[in-house]
């Protein structure tokens, strides 16, 4: 489905980061963990990148796709984009979707990565799902973790959703998890990794790496899902 809407909301998440809500159109389907292609005018011609959509499909009046603004000249117009102004946007697309599926999964993000990640913990939220879901977020610092308020709420309504949070550049206050994540935090925070299906993304590297370290502890290939962000 393509089609052409306007901003109806802008949220700054970090101080990098801004999630862009447009009206969801009648007829607009699509299940957590996708993604849509959202196109712009940039330096007089019209430019088209991917974006997970940090919305839920129980969000029915709304969809959004969050970005992380890098100062490129794509990045650069969305960040100077007002309510009211349009994008062109197609989809959804994207096989790492989730509804339900598994009663275990566990979740590895890397910054801006939280973005499908996000849509699928509103969508069991919301569905009252009893699937056992353990989110781990990694990040550089304090600054940099988007979605944090909305995360911790979430944990708040379903008791069946677990947040680590883990940030490699922390502060002296900080009082969380400092590594990357590698094995041994998998193994300490999700001790059942082996009964639950893998969902990844963030950067590409990230992503290898993470996909790599699950094969090494036999996590079969067809229980994992992944995206790679490229260009974010």
């Amino acid at each position: 489905m393509k089609f052409e809407e306007k901003t109806i909301d802008i949220i700054r998440r970090t101080h990098d980061v801004k999630s862009f809500r447009f009206r969801r159109p009648a007829g607009f389907d699509y299940k957590p963990g996708q993604y849509i292609l959202v196109s712009l005018k940039v330096e007089g011609d019209m430019v088209t990148k991917p974006f997970s959509l940090s919305s839920s499909p129980t969000e029915k009046n709304h969809i959004e796709f969050t970005k992380k603004l890098t100062g490129h000249p794509f990045s650069n117009v969305l960040d100077n984009m007002k309510i009211g102004d349009f994008a062109v946007i197609s989809g959804p697309f994207g096989k790492m979707t989730f509804e339900g599926e598994y009663s275990k999964v566990a979740l590895l993000s890397g910054g801006i990565g939280i973005t499908p990640m996000i849509s699928i913990c509103k969508y069991c939220t919301d569905m009252h799902s009893d699937v056992d879901i353990m989110l781990i977020y990694s990040n550089k610092t304090e600054n940099d973790l988007a979605f944090k308020q909305e995360l911790d709420e979430m944990m708040q309504d379903n008791i069946n959703l677990k947040v680590l949070y883990t940030l490699t550049r922390a502060s002296e206050s900080w009082t969380g998890c400092r590594e990357r994540i590698c094995e041994n935090m998998v193994v300490r925070a999700i001790p059942d990794y082996k009964e639950r299906l893998f969902f990844i993304c963030g950067p590409p590297a990230m992503v290898k790496s993470m996909e790599d370290m699950l094969t090494s502890m036999n996590i079969s290939g067809d229980m994992i899902k992944k995206e790679s962000l490229i260009g974010y």
